[in-house]
């Protein structure tokens, strides 16, 4: 037969032919996967994955493309996938135990599927197709390609399921991501061009070093400590890979300490390429950022989260930069990316290609979870046992990454008899002395309120205080307090139901009106958005009495600066109101009987964190840990339904377009011009709703395209979007 292609001409006329296709994704996927060991396995995923393109009816597909006749698709990932099924068969005699790995050619554009459902239809197209496996077969040797003679993986994976459920996918990553690269480079070379220009990981910690070196101040007990932090994390980043944890106070300054760690460790170990940095809440992603683009530059960091990802194929911004963040986007292709949790994990469970492409940029890399003691409770197990086997040594089945922990209240997740993930592994401290450091900075003196509060009571004390925050559980309790204080100037609301742009310009008037050099009134209310990364400085903070990690997460939010003899943090039950229920719940009830049981000044000793996480995993036992029975499918490679079951956010939202600023002028814009720099710029005016919310207030919202929304409805300057919706921070799973 005539040299088959793989893919249609590109814009000058030139044929993607079969032959280099298959070579260079095998080449790419080698690459890829060389970082866990499986370089052999890829290579050869890659060289047959298209393999079903030499079927006749298929080149007849892509000449009717060519020449813009209409022609019904013809499928092509199930042939080269039942021929690595059967050299698998031969070769090893493993039907059942390695027909897996057909799985990433099979799925490598519908997505891994369910293993069970495949081998049926593998064995089906076997059965049915013979001529055309021996097409394939044929073309074998027309490419001068040969049969596979890779060595399987060691039989203590093939024995553990959920290590062996890893492997398929981070296998199904390098494919797909060879795959994608390559067909770009055919379509368009000048953006294939752009991709991996970034810094260097060198370059990074030299910028990081020179800017360290002129902000060194120890005059200060807060700054001695933040010194000694980071002289901890420098130390233990000459450490081997595995497992971290980085116990650092609030305001102790674990954000650059830990970056510092991150670019200094993946340098000293060789084969890492990359920093990952995990934040829990997009409200304090934007935070971080920036501090990292002051300390590194612009072109330093990769923003990654829902907020930032379009759909849309159209890209008309030929900005190099903002180009270039784009497609690193696309499989993480940059030394620092700083992600949500949400995206984080929810790829790493996910089945579609386009989540899971960037996946092997995992393996030997440094992930910092941030906040880790927001990791829903319901997917601990799933959560954990995946962590384990990214930290194991590439030579015991692992992918050689470090992960670090990273939070002023470190949940006790080896301690669990429930959590098995964890047990056993070795967990360096980087800060080895951080009781000392809790000791030292204990900024703030908690009160216990004996007898709950009404709004009105509480209203009263706060307006007699010229300073304070509010953190209370719900929006609707936020709104009620913010009621009951009336109509004041100097009081300030945040809740994710107002727009970033909105939260961003309360932040800094709040900060603003917090500075010690000219300070002035203001009461904010919040909702539980403030407590983690967002660098307030009240000399009085009342909370609402919830879960013990959210209550000290509070207490970082009083007297940070230590300028102070001692700040003032109020634990309170409020008299109305209800907290969110399920596991947030649970952990507000054993924080009611802890602090029973302890004074309240026991919020300063770490330890207390271990002992309340400890019992509260222990409650929740090993069903409690995965609650949806994610593990169970794991074991039996069922991928749709393992993504379908692994959600962080509970329920889908909807983008919605507020009257803040010129936000409707930007979305008329991106309307206009879609791409991504239009696209991103739209962001800061957009409130998440929940889809049941848009069911009950369509009359309120305009449908613009693509299931986004415009607001025509009120839109207040202090509470944001009204008719008491629910706060989507409440959505976090087991939260």
């Amino acid at each position: 037969m005539d040299r088959p292609h793989a893919h249609t001409p590109n814009d000058k006329g030139k044929w993607h032919y079969l032959h280099r296709h298959l070579k260079d994704v095998a080449g790419k996927a080698c690459e890829a996967a060389d970082k866990f060991g499986a370089s052999s396995i890829a290579y050869f995923l890659g060289l047959v994955h298209d393999l079903g393109k030499v079927n006749p009816r298929f080149q007849s597909y892509l000449d009717a493309c060519a020449k813009g006749r209409r022609h019904a698709k013809v499928p092509h990932a199930i042939g080269a996938a039942v021929l690595l099924y059967v050299w698998i068969f031969k070769a090893q005699n493993d039907r059942e135990g390695w027909k897996e790995l057909s799985l990433p050619i099979l799925g490598h554009h519908a997505g891994l599927p369910d293993c069970g459902d495949a081998g049926s239809k593998l064995d089906q197209f076997q059965h049915e197709n013979a001529d055309l496996l021996n097409r394939m077969n044929a073309a074998l040797k027309t490419l001068k390609l040969s049969s596979p003679s890779f060595a399987l993986p060691a039989r203590d994976l093939i024995r553990d399921p959920t290590r062996r459920e890893l492997f398929i996918r981070m296998l199904f990553s390098a494919l797909v991501d060879a795959d994608y690269l390559d067909t770009e480079r055919h379509f368009d070379p000048e953006q294939a061009e752009l991709r991996g220009k970034g810094p260097s990981l060198e370059t990074l910690w030299n910028r990081l070093e020179a800017e360290q070196n002129k902000i060194t101040n120890a005059s200060t007990l807060v700054n001695r400590i933040r010194n000694e932090v980071y002289e901890n994390c420098l130390n233990a980043s000459a450490g081997k890979p595995g497992l971290y944890r980085l116990t650092v106070p609030t305001g102790g300054g674990k954000t650059r300490s830990g970056l510092a760690f991150a670019l200094k460790h993946a340098l000293a170990n060789e084969g890492f390429k990359g920093v990952i940095v995990a934040i829990p809440y997009t409200s304090i992603i934007d935070q971080t950022v920036q501090v990292y683009r002051n300390i590194l530059g612009d072109d330093a960091v990769l923003e990654h989260h829902s907020a930032l990802e379009i759909t849309d194929d159209e890209e008309d911004d030929r900005d190099e930069l903002l180009l270039r963040r784009k497609l690193a986007t696309e499989n993480w292709d940059a030394r620092l990316i700083v992600t949500t949790t949400v995206q984080l994990f929810e790829s790493l469970f996910s089945n579609r290609p386009s989540k899971v492409r960037k996946l092997h940029r995992l393996a030997r890399a440094v992930i910092i979870l941030d906040e880790v003691q927001t990791l829903p409770i319901g997917l601990l197990r799933p959560t954990l046992d995946a962590l384990r086997v990214l930290a194991t040594p590439v030579e015991q089945g692992g992918y050689g990454s470090t992960i670090v922990l990273c939070t002023a209240t470190q949940p006790a997740y080896e301690d669990s008899r429930w959590l098995e993930g964890l047990r056993g592994m070795p967990i360096t401290e980087i800060v080895p002395q951080y009781p000392e450091h809790f000791a030292k900075l204990k900024r703030v003196k908690y009160i216990r309120c004996r007898n709950p509060l009404s709004w009105e009571v509480l209203a009263a004390k706060v307006a007699r205080l010229p300073q304070a925050l509010v953190i209370l559980n719900t929006r609707r309790d936020a709104l009620a307090l913010i009621a009951a204080m009336g109509d004041t100037s100097d009081v300030y609301h945040l809740s994710t139901l107002l727009c970033a742009a909105h939260r961003k310009n309360i932040l800094d008037e709040v900060k603003g009106r917090l500075n010690p050099d000219n300070p002035q009134p203001v009461r904010l209310i919040s909702t539980q958005v403030v407590e983690a990364g967002v660098d307030f400085d009240f000399p009085v903070v009342f909370r609402a009495i919830g879960p013990l990690d959210r209550l000290i997460q509070a207490g970082g939010r009083c007297n940070r600066e230590n300028r102070l003899r001692r700040g003032i943090v109020v634990i309170f039950d409020p008299e109305e109101g209800k907290a969110p229920g399920g596991p947030y719940k649970a952990g507000l009830e054993k924080a009611r009987l802890l602090l029973r049981e302890n004074s309240a000044q026991r919020l300063h000793d770490p330890d207390l964190c271990r002992v309340y996480f400890k019992e509260l995993f222990d409650a929740f036992r090993e069903k409690g840990l995965d609650n949806k029975d994610i593990q169970s499918y794991r074991e039996v490679l069922d991928y749709p339904e393992v993504a379908g079951r692994y959600r962080l956010i509970d329920k889908d939202t909807v983008p919605v377009v507020v009257r803040y600023g010129d936000g409707l002028a930007r979305l008329a814009a991106w309307e206009a011009t879609p791409g991504y720099k239009t696209w991103s710029g739209l962001q800061p005016y957009v409130v998440n709703l929940y889809e049941h919310e848009v069911r009950e207030k369509y009359d309120w919202l305009d449908l613009r395209t693509k299931k986004v929304y415009a607001w025509v409805g009120s839109y207040d300057e202090k509470v944001g979007i009204m008719d008491g919706y629910n706060d989507p921070a409440d959505l976090i799973v087991d939260r």
